[in-house]
């Protein structure tokens, strides 16, 4: 039998169809969502299956929409708030970090949010500052939300799945050169096997996307693309690298993580991501702190220079990593 095969978006879509499907009290709201699909696909047909009471295209007003998400979620609900950019948080920064994140610990754990706020991140398509970035690692950074970036389409269901069921608050943060849209830099990866059944996957599970025994290479999102090209072109000069796929970063798998740097002895993280304070550097840090008697030479990171996502498509290419430079910095590492 032939593989089912879908993009991420459509993947992402169908699986808030199914719980909503499956449980009443889902529902969907954000700017576009409705006839338009959601502008990078998460919420294709949805509005023509539940109709307009479960989802619901809201005016241009984070603070409002994501707000009165948070407000339904308290009591009872389960809305899933699709923020278009995550370049547009700061509308709506007082209802993410204040309330969404803390409302759960503030009442004594009598208070469940159960909602997910689902974003679009990155670049590589000359979006300019206010629309490429990734974020992820500001979030991760604020206790009490989880944080999930899915890196195809199997993993896109199954991790959408299991945050609408979450009775906790989550972000999932989707790329949008995952996402295998046609306007997009064609990606193959975007568009893979996935069952027509629901199903989860859980939260604090890496997965190593390729197994080698030469370096570990730890990424998420499109750079997980990238870091498996790279890889390949590895590989034909025998350097063997494994690639692990975070999956989620709030909660993290250390044990993957370790587990892997200490069979290979070395660790590259590669992420979009500012490298000042965020994902590249909590990983190094738990690499020094849980398996530095194994490394063979330091962690070495690849990430976005701490300078605005340019609008003009050569710089921006010259700020993100790409296979090119992820191959390069791996070379080095073993050569090291």
């Amino acid at each position: 039998m032939a593989e089912r095969l879908l993009t991420t978006s459509k993947a992402i879509a169908e699986a808030i169809a199914q719980e909503m499907e499956r449980d009443e009290r889902v529902f969907v709201m954000g700017e576009d969502i409705g006839a338009y699909g959601g502008i990078f696909g998460a919420t294709e047909g949805l509005l023509k299956k539940f109709g307009p009471e479960r989802v619901m295209d809201t005016p241009i007003s984070e603070m409002g929409f994501i707000g009165a998400a948070v407000g339904a979620a308290t009591e009872g609900m389960r809305p899933i708030a699709e923020l278009m950019f995550v370049d547009f948080f700061g509308a709506a920064m007082d209802q993410i970090y204040n309330h969404m994140a803390k409302i759960h610990y503030m009442s004594g754990g009598n208070t469940k949010i159960p909602m997910v706020l689902m974003t679009a991140i990155g670049g590589s398509y000359s979006d300019a500052a206010q629309h490429s970035q990734c974020l992820y690692g500001l979030f991760a950074h604020t206790p009490g939300i989880k944080i999930v970036i899915p890196s195809s389409p199997y993993d896109a269901k199954g991790l959408m799945t299991q945050a609408i069921r979450d009775d906790s608050p989550v972000m999932y943060f989707f790329h949008k050169g995952v996402q295998g849209l046609g306007w997009m830099t064609p990606n193959p990866r975007a568009t893979g096997h996935v069952p027509e059944e629901p199903y989860t996957i859980p939260f604090g599970q890496a997965d190593i996307k390729r197994e080698g025994t030469d370096l570990t290479i730890i990424s998420v999102a499109l750079m997980l693309h990238r870091s498996l090209d790279a890889a390949e072109k590895l590989a034909g000069e025998g350097i063997n690298a494994e690639v692990v796929d975070l999956r989620t970063l709030v909660p993290l798998d250390k044990e993957t993580v370790v587990n892997s740097v200490r069979k290979t002895h070395r660790v590259l993280i590669v992420d979009e991501d500012y490298k000042s304070y965020g994902m590249s550097g909590e990983l190094a840090a738990i690499v020094a702190e849980e398996a530095l008697d194994y490394l063979d030479a330091p962690p070495k990171r690849l990430a976005v220079p701490d300078v605005p996502i340019p609008y003009s498509r050569p710089l921006e290419q010259y700020v993100q990593p790409s296979a090119e430079k992820i191959a390069a910095a791996a070379r080095e590492l073993v050569a090291a």
